[in-house]
C-alpha cells in the first residue's frame, strides 16, 4: 500500500472518529447534567474520550503518511 492510498484513508477517517468522539462527549456530558449514576456517565465519558484519541491518532497518522508521500513518492523528490 502507498504512503497516499493510506494517507487518503487515514485521514478522513480520523476525522470521522474525531467528529463521533466529540459527539460522545456531549452525550455523556448530558447523562452527568440529567443525573445519570455516576457509573454510567464516567464509563460514556472514559469511551468518548478513547473514541476522540483514537481519532487523532489515526488523523495524526494520516500527517505522516502525508508528509512521507510528499518526501518520497512525488516527481523530484528523494
Amino acid at each position: 500500500m502507498t504512503h497516499k492510498s493510506k494517507w487518503l484513508i487515514f485521514a478522513p477517517l480520523g476525522l470521522a472518529t474525531i467528529g463521533a468522539g466529540a459527539s460522545m462527549v456531549h452525550w455523556a456530558g448530558s447523562l452527568k447534567d440529567q443525573r445519570q449514576p455516576a457509573s454510567r456517565w464516567i464509563m460514556a465519558g472514559t469511551a468518548a474520550l478513547v473514541v476522540l484519541n483514537s481519532g487523532l491518532s489515526m488523523f495524526g497518522r494520516g500527517v505522516v503518511e502525508k508528509v512521507l508521500h510528499e518526501l518520497r513518492e512525488k516527481p523530484g523528490g528523494e
